[in-house]
């Protein structure tokens, strides 16, 4: 990741579940069976240069199998 959390992650919504996520094949084959959502919350990250910004996160989550491939969609304007 090019980038910390450094808050708890709020506002988190489920973006698409099961059949409706794109590349479900993909994340079934690297990170195991699962009931996979794809979700989005706000939080404080610090990039890499240190500087700190509010940020919409995007990652994809199963029970039982954590949070993958979390990313920056949105940094918010402070």
């Amino acid at each position: 990741m090019d980038f910390e959390i450094v808050s708890p992650i709020r506002d988190v919504e489920t973006i698409a579940a099961g059949r409706a996520i794109r590349g479900l094949r993909r994340l079934r084959r690297r990170y195991g069976k699962g009931l996979w959502r794809k979700r989005k919350g706000i939080a404080t990250v610090r990039l890499r240069d240190g500087t700190l910004h509010e940020a919409e996160l995007h990652w994809y989550e199963a029970h039982g199998i954590g949070r993958w491939e979390m990313k920056i969609k949105f940094p918010l304007l402070d």
